[in-house]
């Protein structure tokens, strides 16, 4: 089993700055054979791709429309993830989830294994 704690979520104005994180742990979790992404949905909406890691931290992928604005890194000695959100904007107020990957497609929802309970971001104008 592989869990997953995301928080850091909260409300903003539009252009202003904030900072997810993602605590991964359990039995089935080394941090060198899972990549970790950040997904996200808005009410009425499906959940999107927006940003996923490699084991090694070097690996990025992102949406385009977080791209220059968000940044995905990760801690692989304590076991979290971060997405640094920038210049965020009321399209952006979803609920943030993070989820963990072993093989198939970054941006694929299907394909990740395990998931968090999500974090609320609210921007508003």
């Amino acid at each position: 089993q592989v869990h997953l704690a995301e928080s850091g979520g909260g409300s903003v104005q539009a252009g202003g700055s904030l900072r997810l994180s993602c605590a991964a742990s359990g039995d089935s979790f080394t941090s060198t054979t899972w990549i970790l992404g950040w997904f996200r949905q808005a009410a009425g909406n499906e959940r999107e791709f927006v940003a996923a890691i490699g084991w090694s931290g070097i690996s990025t992928m992102y949406a385009d429309y977080v791209k220059g604005r968000f940044t995905i890194s990760r801690d692989t000695a304590k076991n979290m993830v971060y997405l640094q959100m920038n210049s965020l904007d009321p399209e952006d107020t979803a609920l943030y989830y993070c989820a963990a990957l072993r093989v198939g497609n970054w941006a694929n929802a299907a394909d990740y294994e395990y998931w968090g309970q999500g974090t609320q971001v609210t921007v508003s104008s």
